[in-house]
Formats: C-alpha cells, structure tokens, sequence
C-alpha cells in the first residue's frame, strides 16, 4: 500500500459506503498512509480494555473509533452528498472540487 496518493485529507467531512457502519458520517481524525486506513470520529466504535497508566486515571473498558480502510469512505459535498474528488486549477494552485456539480471541496 505503499507509494499510494490518497485525496482524503484530517478534517474532511466523510461517510462510510461500506461495512457494518455504511451511511454514518464523521470528520477524518487521522489517516495511516501507510496501511490505507483511516480513523473517523464517532464511527466503527470498538470496546477495548485499557489499563490504568496513572493513579488518576480510570481504567476499564473505553470505547474507541477503530481504522477503516480508506476505499469505504467517501467524501461528502455540501449539495450532493457522497462524491468522487477531481482537480481544477485555478491560476497556479490546485483545487479539490466535487464531480458532480464542480464546486470547491
């Protein structure tokens, strides 16, 4: 999975196409581009059992968003919902813009 572009940035706003948790929505906390996964905030929750790491701190069982692969999520534009990502250049820089309907993502 190495050598990958991926056009998913932090803070996007995606949904899940894919698996157990298809139709939720959440912004992308963090993407592993090395493994093509992707942790999204609210989504694939998993209990897991963590241990105390101070004397203030409550162990037990946390629930935590767990990676997705990256192909199960899309993009959401504000007007068509899911979407593919294209390019445009607009003078020297280039821009993220939705296929449907052209606007900026």
């Amino acid at each position: 999975m190495t050598d990958s572009k991926f056009k998913l940035r932090r803070e996007d706003l995606v949904q899940v196409i894919a698996g157990k948790d298809k139709g939720k929505q959440g912004k992308i906390l963090k993407i592993d581009r090395e493994k093509g996964r992707v942790i999204v905030a609210g989504v694939n929750m998993i209990k897991k059992a963590m241990k105390k790491k101070s004397q203030t701190d409550r162990g037990g069982i946390v629930e935590i968003e767990a990676p997705l692969h990256i192909s199960n999520v899309m993009i959401v534009c504000k007007k068509c919902g899911p979407v593919r990502i294209g390019y445009k250049f607009d003078g020297d820089t280039k821009k993220r813009v939705c296929r449907k309907c052209g606007e900026v993502l």
